[in-house]
């Protein structure tokens, strides 16, 4: 069902549905982003339109409303475990279509890559999609290379057009708003402001110790942000925490990981595996082009461009990506 609305008859509809769901969309936190005069947007509850930022490109993508930061998974007591509960309702994301493939490549990992995850899966669940269509490319984009611009997939789709919203509603469940019938296609990106040439076929033996991977050794501090800002890097590690009252009782959480950050690769007997920031560099440039899409047939990376638009050094993926390509060509 398609329809043409008013904000007023869309904030009406939210209304309805905030009965049964929690709401997250970007939101701008002012005054709290990388300096103290700039502002952050990232993905929080919202109650009406006016709440949310669509002008601006958010700094974190939707994936922290539903694989949460830091996840309470189940608490222990002496021989004994109990599951975490969910405290929460089923949650509406609005999110861009880059994100909403990044949705179907984290789906992969947890629930199509052998054992599906049972954490993951009881979120995953109780979550319905917005995509938001896109009329302009933002800064540093580069979907449309990695074929992500085009939506799909979606619960709703939004369109927006000064005063009026037009919503292409496909979950029943949604078809709560009053509008009238619109005929019109979900707003998308044809052309970003650069392109990015991803090599269809690597040989990791002939570029794993390609000179290229070292100037990410100087460049690179290992603060993770590329990570934890990226829409689909699924990495996490596994804490037990005790409670101080008896060491026998406590909680088990997963909390997000980084393969740049130190200590992610530390092992049984003192050992770590890639200790070089060019090292790493080359493994999350080859997990998000190569890796990843010869076992699920599609690249992980999206090309939201946030690791570029996070990164303190200025390292751009998407020019790792090019340089990769270009030394693949020259060794033909």
């Amino acid at each position: 069902m398609k329809i043409k609305l008013s904000i007023d008859q869309f904030n009406n509809g939210l209304s309805v549905l905030s009965s049964k769901y929690d709401i997250y969309a970007p939101r701008v936190f002012e005054k709290r982003g990388t300096h103290s005069d700039t502002d952050s947007i990232r993905y929080d509850k919202v109650s009406n339109f006016q709440e949310m930022e669509f002008s601006r490109k958010s700094h974190f993508s939707a994936k922290e409303t539903f694989l949460p930061i830091n996840q309470l998974l189940f608490y222990f007591v002496e021989n004994d475990y109990r599951e975490a509960a969910i405290e929460r309702k089923d949650i509406i994301v609005f999110l861009r279509a880059c994100d909403m493939h990044a949705v179907k490549r984290i789906d992969k990992i947890y629930l199509e890559n052998g054992t599906e995850d049972y954490y993951y899966k009881r979120l995953r669940d109780k979550v319905k999609f917005v995509v938001v269509g896109c009329k302009e490319s933002f800064r540093n984009c580069f979907c449309v290379s990695m074929g992500t611009n085009k939506p799909e997939n979606y619960d709703m789709g939004m369109n927006l057009d000064n005063e009026y919203i037009f919503l292409d509603i496909c979950d029943e469940s949604l078809n709560v708003f009053e509008g009238v019938e619109a005929e019109f296609e979900l707003d998308y990106v044809s052309e970003n402001n650069f392109s990015v040439n991803v090599p269809e076929k690597v040989d990791f033996m002939k570029i794993k110790d390609h000179e290229m991977w070292n100037e990410y050794d100087s460049r690179c501090i290992g603060c993770g942000r590329c990570n934890f800002s990226c829409p689909t890097c699924t990495c996490f590690s596994m804490q037990d925490i005790y409670y101080k009252e008896n060491e026998n009782i406590g909680e088990r959480r997963r909390v997000w990981a980084s393969c740049q950050v130190d200590g992610y690769t530390n092992i049984a007997g003192g050992h770590s595996f890639r200790n070089k920031q060019g090292e790493r560099m080359r493994f999350k440039t080859m997990h998000k082009i190569h890796d990843f899409k010869e076992r699920f047939g599609m690249n992980m990376c999206v090309g939201c461009g946030r690791c570029d638009d996070m990164c303190p050094q200025y390292i751009s993926f998407s020019s790792a990506i090019e340089k990769l390509n270009n030394v693949i060509e020259e060794e033909k």
